[in-house]
């Protein structure tokens, strides 16, 4: 039974870790917004 506990200790401190960063990327990360352009082919336009 011990075993069992420190396994779910570490997958409980592994989930904490990641939540905690992907939490962080939300809060210090800003992304930069740029204008996107994609050109389309002929054959859709000429339908």
């Amino acid at each position: 039974m011990p075993s069992l506990l420190r396994f779910l200790v570490v997958i409980g401190l592994l989930a904490g870790a990641a939540f905690v960063g992907m939490a962080a990327l939300v809060a210090f990360v800003e992304p930069q917004p740029r204008e996107m352009s994609q050109p389309l082919p002929a054959d859709v336009l000429n339908k």
